[in-house]
């Protein structure tokens, strides 16, 4: 591997990471509009495995806003991220899977007038991702819940 092709390889890898941080980010802080920008054209959701819906990106942000709806104060962290680029004999290709683990907390918090209830939730993603001419993109995304707490 050339230093050209190392650099580059480390390049993707920084730029798939800041992908998968801001679909976290857009996650917890409801942000829809960005969520969708992190998605290709075609882009799909499959949330199914964690109690949700699947479908294209569109639909899968609307079906997140409204669910999510009645836990204002939520974080959505993703850890433990494993990343595999596609690898065209020692040169980066335009595609990769990012496997990693999710921990969403949601807090009691009084939000007009009501106060939302506590659920935590844990579980897997796996994370297909292309190259696109803005950058790389989520191409799929399917979520798996290990497990759930919600006292009370």
């Amino acid at each position: 591997m050339t230093q050209r092709v190392a650099l580059a390889t480390v390049m993707d890898r920084l730029s798939i990471d800041a992908v998968i941080t801001d679909y976290a980010v857009a996650w917890g802080d409801g942000a829809w509009e960005d969520y969708g920008a992190l998605f290709t054209p075609d882009g799909r959701a499959d949330y199914r495995g964690a109690g949700g819906a699947e479908g294209p990106a569109a639909e899968a942000t609307g079906w997140l806003a409204e669910s999510l709806r009645p836990h204002p104060a939520r974080q959505h962290l993703i850890v433990n991220r494993r990343l595999d680029l596609q690898d065209l004999g020692g040169y980066p290709g335009d595609r990769a899977r990012v496997r990693a683990d999710y921990l969403s907390p949601t807090g009691p918090v009084a939000w007009d007038g009501e106060t939302a209830p506590v659920l935590v939730t844990g579980g897997g993603y796996v994370f297909e991702l292309v190259r696109t001419e803005p950058g790389w993109r989520i191409l799929t995304v399917t979520a798996h819940r290990k497990w759930r707490y919600a006292p009370g």
